[in-house]
């Protein structure tokens, strides 16, 4: 079967290996599309420090990505009873490869017959950003900021949307990004090289900032600009991965104004139970997938371009070097 691997520093290739065997407790799900995360995949294939887990582990050569993929089932192993061969599915986790094996806690089924199997592709990713917003204990009228408008900012805007935020605030450079965060439910955009930033957002919260910051560009500069930008008692939510260290004004910008800073890497959820704040994978994506078939959650204006899987040497080039690159790109796998 292919593979999409990054072989070396700026080296991305297509490989032909051995597809995965279904085992007891595991299926074999054909891929359809898989969806790419900019963020992180620029980071493996560019070598950057800090991509290989906790206490900046390095992922050694070659690296095999992918995280959000649906697809189609092909083999049930002993014990699953619940997943059949034919259904449509999202694998939890699965690479940028024809064929991905998945345990039964890492795989969903589609149950409704309108969610195209582009859009589900997503919706495995869209809940890194769910979660955040879960973290920060957002509640029904208070006021968000989603820093950073790639793929899971605009997800973040969303379900902030969705979860009664007002007003959501979106923050990015490209006039672009904050045209579509607009039409997926931001009631204010801003740039945030604009010096009068903070006053903006605190004239939009009644003088006070943000109760809910979602930090989604892990660039360190970021993270200070929100926090000037945060309400006293303000929640912010770490949800981008600053992979280089960060100085903070700890005392001025955190501990007086009394701030929560939130881990929220989406690896830092229960495995079996969801409660208040904490929901497994499993619950948060079929949360998703009930607002995408009613309509709540716009995954479709978010997909921007789909490649098969040849042209992957190309996309990779263009995505460790330009920081324009589309927010939502697929891998197609379809023959």
């Amino acid at each position: 079967m292919k593979q999409i691997a990054f072989t070396a520093p700026n080296t991305a290739v297509l490989l032909d290996v051995a597809r995965p065997e279904v085992t007891a407790g595991t299926v074999v799900v054909r891929t359809c599309y898989s969806a790419l995360s900019a963020g992180t995949e620029r980071a493996n294939v560019t070598g950057d420090p800090n991509c290989g887990g906790a206490r900046g582990n390095l992922r050694p050569w070659p690296r095999v990505l992918g995280y959000s993929v649906s697809g189609i089932v092909e083999e049930v192993g002993a014990g699953i009873t619940d997943i059949h061969i034919g259904d449509r599915v999202i694998g939890f986790w699965g690479k940028h490869q024809e064929y991905n094996v998945y345990t039964r806690e890492n795989v969903i089924r589609i149950p409704y017959d309108d969610i195209s199997l582009a859009d589900a592709s997503l919706a495995f990713i869209s809940i890194f950003s769910l979660a955040a917003i879960r973290k920060t204990g957002m509640e029904i009228g208070e006021s968000c900021m989603v820093v950073g408008l790639g793929l899971l900012g605009q997800f973040a805007v969303e379900y902030a949307r969705i979860g009664g935020a007002y007003p959501v605030i979106a923050l990015d450079f490209s006039p672009e990004r904050r045209a579509l965060a607009q039409k997926l439910g931001a009631d204010y955009v801003f740039d945030p090289s604009d010096p009068e930033l903070t006053e903006k957002v605190k004239a939009v919260t009644k003088g006070r900032g943000a109760n809910c910051v979602i930090e989604v560009t892990g660039n360190p500069d970021a993270l200070n600009t929100a926090l000037l930008c945060t309400a006293r008692f303000g929640r912010v939510a770490l949800l981008g991965c600053t992979r280089v260290p960060t100085t903070l004004n700890l005392y001025n910008d955190v501990h007086f104004p009394g701030i929560s800073l939130i881990g929220a890497h989406t690896m830092a959820r229960p495995d079996h139970e969801s409660s208040h704040g904490w929901w497994t994978s499993q619950d948060d994506c079929a949360a998703a997938l009930r607002l995408l078939h009613t309509g709540k959650l716009n995954i479709h204006d978010i997909i921007h371009e789909i490649h098969k899987p040849e042209d992957c040497p190309a996309v990779y080039a263009r995505l460790a070097t330009d920081r324009s690159f589309p927010i939502g790109v697929l891998w197609d796998w379809n023959p």
